[in-house]
This record gives structure tokens, sequence and C-alpha cells, in this order.
């Protein structure tokens, strides 16, 4: 059995051979492992509290679980929340229960936590709740929006971020010097300027690092002092890397928000950069477009009135000539969006006409701006009184009583134009339509 343990080691992944087994071995995520700092007191005094990890693919979640059961002496019991149900569940609080009597503890690593649904909730809080199981949850969701209130209220939530480029590069060179788990053996050689290639592409995912360096490594050219690896291999290698994420996760709506911010900060070159990852981590283009489509509306607005019609025209574009031409034609609208005048005057005058309309239960037409299709609706009065627009002076019904307000409701303004762009002009063509319904009720010009 232990020479097929042996075997079944050196066949595994390099990124499951290099995990640590203590916290010491651990790179990054100090302020949670570091001297003092929290789930280092807890190895230390031997005591894990319940808690939630929550943090990015490749952070050492499931590692520090492994680290902090063994360290602490207690027995880990693995489940998913997607594979497991009540029954996985209820063995393992009875394998607890065997151990709780022998006076050994449980810790309950419970991977993708937020999938859990209410019947796994019900046969697992209780035994949290009593201590009998230590409950450590792994997510890279938001548990604010992901995790029930239960367990969140029974859990502390510890926060991982990815690894920075020169933790990465730590984890690679540990992986090549390592002659036990590692490629030591080997003796491969590698450049900073190598290992910063791979630390990069692998965008704070150590376990990501580590399988392109593997991949790299099969790649790797013999000398005279052991074997050396070429910057052409991490070139090949890293040519067919894609940088995808999650499509319902935080991160992939985190770009979304970040095109959005930088447009409306008219930073053309920030919205690219956003629009270029959130694609090439396999986005859909038309989310994009989507969000450019409220962006003309909520934060160009009439400011620059071409801003709506040039997205929509992209959005066709995108959709007649395909993707490669097509993600052109967003990053067109992208740019226009970024660069024109900023107003919000659209977006405040209909939230203020929502809420208006809200607090007002009977909002009547009034008759002269009603149809009269029927002799019937003509004797009531519909339609009487209206004053046909391009007939009157400037193309413009001046005077109060035909303000298409309705009758005996209270007067709102809901747009206010800025001074930005088109808008301004809009401004001055209010303010002189004013005037004119100023004179036409009698007042002064």
């Amino acid at each position: 059995m232990d020479l097929f343990a042996q075997e079944s080691a050196g066949a595994a992944p390099l990124a499951w051979r290099m995990r640590p087994r203590l916290l010491a071995e651990y790179v990054g995520q100090q302020a949670l492992v570091g001297p003092g700092k929290p789930l280092a007191r807890m190895v230390e005094t031997g005591v894990v509290r319940s808690m939630i990890l929550w943090g990015p693919p490749g952070t050492g979640k499931t590692t520090l679980a492994e680290i902090l059961a063994a360290e602490s002496g207690a027995s880990l019991e693995h489940l998913s929340a997607v594979m497991a149900g009540v029954k996985e569940i209820r063995a393992v609080v009875e394998r607890a229960q065997a151990r709780d009597a022998h006076g050994q503890t449980t810790l309950l690593f419970l991977d993708e936590i937020h999938r859990l649904n209410k019947s796994q909730q019900d046969a697992l809080l209780p035994h949290v709740e009593s201590g009998l199981l230590t409950l450590i949850g792994a997510t890279t969701e938001n548990p604010s929006f992901e995790v029930n209130s239960a367990l969140l209220s029974r859990a502390r939530v510890h926060v991982l971020k990815s690894l920075d480029e020169t933790e990465l590069i730590d984890v690679l060179r540990r992986a090549l010097a390592d002659t036990e788990r590692g490629l030591g053996e080997r003796h491969i050689r590698a450049t900073d300027e190598v290992l910063a290639m791979l630390a990069r592409a692998a965008a704070g995912d150590a376990r990501r690092a580590l399988g392109l360096l593997e991949t790299a490594c099969d790649f790797a050219r013999a000398d005279d002092d052991g074997e050396v690896l070429p910057r052409e291999a991490i070139e090949d290698v890293l040519g067919h890397q894609a940088s995808a994420f999650d499509k319902q996760g935080d991160h992939y709506y985190d770009l979304l928000s970040a095109i959005h911010k930088s447009i409306r900060s008219s930073r053309p070159d920030a919205a690219l950069l956003y629009i270029a990852r959130f694609l090439q981590g396999g986005g859909d283009p038309l989310d994009v477009v989507r969000r450019l489509a409220a962006i003309a509306s909520e934060d160009v607005g009439n400011a620059d009135p071409r801003a709506l019609p040039l997205v929509m025209s992209a959005w066709d574009a995108y959709l007649r000539l395909g993707d490669y031409e097509g993600q052109r034609a967003i990053a067109h609208a992208a740019i226009h969006l970024a660069v024109a005048p900023k107003s919000n005057a659209v977006e405040k005058a209909w939230k203020q006409a929502k809420a208006f309309v809200a607090g007002q239960p009977h909002v009547d037409v009034p008759t002269y701006l009603r149809n009269a299709p029927t002799k019937l609706m003509e004797s009531l009065g519909h339609g009487q009184g209206y004053r046909y627009a391009h007939n009157e002076p400037h193309g413009y019904p001046a005077g109060s009583d035909h303000d298409c307000w309705p009758e005996d409701l209270p007067k709102a303004r809901f747009y206010q134009p800025s001074e930005f762009g088109q808008e301004k002009r809009y401004g001055q063509l209010m303010a002189w339509r004013a005037e004119l319904d100023a004179k036409a009720d009698g007042g002064d010009a």
C-alpha cells in the first residue's frame, strides 16, 4: 500500500504534490497566517473556530483547512455542497460523534458552501451550533449574498486574496528546488523573466502557476548543467492559455462594474482594458453592449444624443460582422461614450417621475389631449382645445393653458438639463420656451 501511495503521489500533478503541509510553508495571506494573526493563533492554541474562507481559485482554501486540521490534531472531513446530500452529512455527523466519545474533534471542510441547500443546512446547523463539528467553508462567491445568514452568524469570514507576482515566483522557485515533491531532481534552471511570465499568466492563482510550470518543463532543453527552461517554451505554453473566470462569480460582475465606472469617469483606456479582460476571460460581448446601452442613457444622456444610436449600431454591427470584427465595433462605442460629455439628467428625471407617479394614485389625461375617434368621445369634449404645435409660432403652443400637465395635479419638474455638451443647448431652448409661456400668460418677458 505504501508503494502504491508513492506511485500515486509521483504521478499526481505538481500543484497537488507541492501543497504546503505546515503553516510555515504556506505562501501568501500574511494577514491571516502571519505571526499573531488569526489562523496562526489557532495553530498555536490548537483550537480552531468555525470559519468561511472566501477568495478566488488557487489561493489555498483547501490547503488551509488541511493544515489547520493537522496542526490542531483534529480529524478532517471533506464534503462538497454540490455533490453531498443529507445522507453524506449525517454520515459525517455519526463519525464525528464516535470521535467525540473518545475526545477527538472533527473539522468539516465544506467546499462551495454558497451552494448549500435548505435540507443540507438543516442537517448541518445543529451540529455546528453544538460544537460537534467545526465548520470550514470555502467559497469563491461573496458570502454576504450567497451564504445563509444562519451559517454566517456561526462562522467568521476570512478573506483570501490572489497571490501577487512575487509570491507566485516564490511558489515556482520552491517547486523547481524541491527534490522530494517538486522538480528538484531535474535541476531545471529558469530566469527571473521566465518565472515572471508564468506568474503574470497565472493571475494570482498558485495552482494555475504550478500547472503552467509543469507543462512548460515538458519543453525544457538539456545542457551540461541539467536543463534550462527557455522563453520560447513559455510563450508556446501561454499562447493557448485562456484567462477564464466564473461567469456567475463576483469577478464577472466586478469587470462589468469597472467598465461602467471607467466610462462614467471618462477614462477610455481603462474602459478598453477591462473590456479586453472581460472578453478574454470568456465573457459574452453582448453583455458589454447591453451595459454600454445602459451607460448611454444613464451617464451620457442628452449631453450627446448620438451616444445611444451609436451603441445600438455597434450592437447590430457585432451581430452582422461576427465576433472578431464585431469586437472592434464594441470598442468604438465604448471609446465614444468615455470621451463624450456626461450628464445623468435623464436618469435623475426618470427616477423622479416614477417616484412622483407612485405617490399619485390618479393621473388623469386632460380632455384636450384625449383622442376622439367616435362622435360620443367628441361630444364629451375629447380633443377640444388642442393646439397643433406645427401651426403655432416657433412651433410651440405657449402658455400654461397648454402645458399638457394633468389637471388638479401639483406641478413638478423632473428634467433639469446639465451644462455639458448638447444638453446645454437643451437648457437654453427650455429657458426660451419658458419665456414664451410667461408672455402668453401675460407676464413679463
